[in-house]
């Protein structure tokens, strides 16, 4: 098991007509994560060019962790809500340098 905190940022693109229920969706996610053991923050973020994309900043105290996070219900029930709704997603897993 990883012992080291990881860095994730996940950039989400929405269908410009889904924006609305993919952002509500996404802010869903917040309460049960920030409950989550190991979550240290899990910040989302709107795009101030392009309305459509989203981005998250999370930092969790390990990988296993984050791993358990993306099992987890909450993170179903969003993909099944947005499923047709979302044109991409990109996910960078980083480890701090000091």
């Amino acid at each position: 098991m990883s012992k080291q905190q990881l860095t994730i940022t996940a950039s989400i693109l929405a269908m410009p007509e889904k924006r609305a229920l993919v952002k509500q969706s996404l802010l869903n996610l917040i309460p049960p994560t920030l409950l989550e053991e190991g979550c240290l923050n899990y910040d989302l973020h709107q795009d101030n060019e392009n309305p459509n994309r989203f981005f998250f900043y999370e930092n969790w105290a390990t990988r296993d962790l984050w791993l358990d996070h993306n099992a987890s219900a909450h993170i179903a029930a969003h993909k099944k809500a947005t499923e047709g709704a979302v044109i991409e997603v990109i996910i960078h897993e980083m480890t701090p340098v000091v």
